[in-house]
């Protein structure tokens, strides 16, 4: 049962997939509460990357 917009679930799944290379299935497999703690890591490394260039 999809419990939120289903744009920004579109948007999370490719926000994983440009980054972690993962497949659509296995993003969709994840609870929601996990996908975004993996959302909220990969935009923390990024920072951390820009802050260091």
């Amino acid at each position: 049962m999809l419990t939120y917009a289903s744009e920004r679930l579109w948007e999370e799944v490719a926000y994983v997939a440009y980054y972690l290379h993962w497949s659509l299935d296995q993003i969709l497999d994840l609870e929601h509460p996990v996908r975004t703690r993996i959302i909220e890591e990969i935009g923390k490394t990024n920072r951390q990357i820009s802050q260091e260039d």
